[in-house]
């Protein structure tokens, strides 16, 4: 997720000598492929939050990969293994990043249905004539005010919101389509979530991974919306979800799950609930892995995804003749329930 960023600052202490115009500085690590993959894998081993949950055996896959570091090995196939035992993980928030690569895993998102068209939603429910307020792109639809929000990695502002809950006086309702937002900004939907509710509310629970033991975590924390300052808007509110929804905009279902006049639609989220960690391994490639857990009220892991409440699923019969049979549903069951 990249939003709520645990970024990891190492700072070395500098020692300044009285006298001298020099400071002393801890020699570079060894850079070479046995010492670069010692280095990620005890990083991973010390702060990565989900061996546990996810049944993986780290010291096994140590076993496994380390056989196939070698001395005289380039860098492009040292970038191959370690991407292939950072895989292992399957988590959508680990990445190694080269001059000339990136390891990424799209396993939380490959296998499952689209559920969503962009282009239908622009041509069939946008039109030409929608309002770009910031991010957000919206539109009045038979007394609803839809807003998609295509990514959280686009800041909003309060003026944005502000806009947006004037539009909403005397309407039946809110439609937030967050379908294929693969995160960004966990302020960005915090700041979203505080103008739905009136009052301060506990969501969730984190804590992050601090050791080498699998049971080294903090202790968990609560995590909590407070309502915004100004305007804001009370009324019945459905979120719009699929499995590319991921990592801010898992967060953002989380935000809105336990919400009374919320109702959560589509397909379920894709996860990315751990808070990113970030690092560079000696010989300058970056990396990041989830760091951190969050929970729900109920004590679910919300790395796997959050789940809706109504599934619906997008008819490729309805998407033919110009219609999302997600937004139509969502206009129904605000219609019905006004």
């Amino acid at each position: 997720m990249k939003g709520f960023l645990l970024s990891v600052l190492v700072v070395l202490p500098v020692l300044l000598l009285t006298g001298c115009e020099q400071f002393l500085l801890s020699a570079d690590p060894e850079d070479s492929p046995e010492s670069n993959f010692e280095f990620l894998w005890q990083e991973l081993n010390n702060k990565y939050a989900y061996f546990d949950h996810k049944n993986i055996d780290w010291h096994e896959v140590y076993q496994r990969y380390r056989t196939k570091i070698h001395s005289e090995m380039d860098e492009k196939a040292l970038f191959e293994v370690l991407s292939q035992m950072m895989n292992e993980l399957r988590d959508g928030h680990v990445n190694l990043i080269s001059s000339f690569d990136q390891s990424r895993n799209w396993s939380w998102c490959l296998d499952y249905p689209a559920n969503f068209d962009e282009m239908l939603v622009y041509t069939s429910y946008l039109g030409e004539d929608y309002d770009i307020t910031g991010a957000l792109h919206n539109q009045v639809i038979d007394s609803v005010l839809y807003v998609y929000y295509s990514s959280f990695a686009s800041d909003i502002t309060q003026a944005h919101l502000d806009e947006l809950l004037e539009k909403l006086e005397g309407l039946k309702g809110l439609i937030i389509d967050v379908r294929n937002n693969g995160g960004g900004s966990g302020a960005n939907a915090a700041l979203l979530a505080a103008v739905l509710t009136e009052k301060a509310y506990i969501y969730g629970h984190s804590r992050v991974k601090i050791g080498p033991d699998p049971t080294d975590f903090s202790a968990w924390k609560n995590l909590t919306i407070r309502p915004a300052d100004g305007k804001r808007f009370a009324g019945n509110v459905v979120l719009l979800c699929n499995r590319r929804s991921y990592s801010a905009s898992n967060t953002f279902a989380l935000m809105l799950k336990s919400r009374s006049n919320v109702c959560l639609m589509g397909d379920n989220t894709g996860g990315g609930g751990g808070i990113p960690a970030y690092g560079e391994l000696p010989n300058g490639w970056k990396y990041r892995f989830s760091a951190s857990q969050t929970i729900d009220l109920n004590g679910q892991q919300t790395e796997d995804g959050i789940v809706v409440d109504i599934p619906v699923a997008l008819s490729s019969g309805d998407q033919a003749k110009g219609i999302d049979t997600i937004i139509e549903a969502a206009l129904e069951h605000l219609k019905n329930n006004n």
